[in-house]
């Protein structure tokens, strides 16, 4: 026998769960209303064709960063908090570097960025032997990188 909504009494829905009344809506929800909630969120039924939704894949350096810790020091691990805050330290940089590059290009009207803005970029931003060391490796990459192709 199936019951029906009438045989319920009138906080109570035909799945047994209990509803909020309109009146009570106003009060702040108690325990029981927020076990109820999740438990309906968990109930709902996918419609029948539609796609799974893709998660959003987040920016990360954390692969660049184990593989150069792996290069210098085989041996030593890494923790997933340190690795958050190297990853924020080479973001903050980079963001850095390439904000200093497109003012050096908008300055010398120009539409392209090139490897000459980066360079420029980063004497302006690194400190003196810092900043000569990182315009070698960026030749030297780009260098690699122009061989390889």
């Amino acid at each position: 026998m199936i019951e029906s909504e009438s045989d319920q009494p009138p906080n109570v829905s035909a799945t047994g769960m209990a509803i909020m009344i309109e009146s009570e809506s106003d009060q702040p929800p108690k325990e029981s209303a927020m076990g109820v909630k999740k438990a309906e969120k968990a109930q709902k039924v996918k419609k029948s064709g539609a796609k799974k939704r893709k998660k959003a894949r987040e920016e990360s350096f954390a692969r660049y960063i184990y593989k150069l810790l792996k290069q210098v020091h085989p041996d030593t691990g890494i923790s997933t908090q340190a690795m958050s805050i190297i990853n924020t330290f080479v973001y903050d940089v980079f963001e850095r570097i390439a904000t200093e590059a497109s003012h050096l290009v908008r300055y010398s009207n120009r539409r392209t960025m090139s490897s000459r803005e980066i360079q420029a970029a980063v004497r302006l931003l690194l400190p003196g032997e810092l900043a000569k060391d990182a315009v070698n490796a960026g030749t030297k990459a780009m260098m690699k990188y122009t061989t390889a192709k």
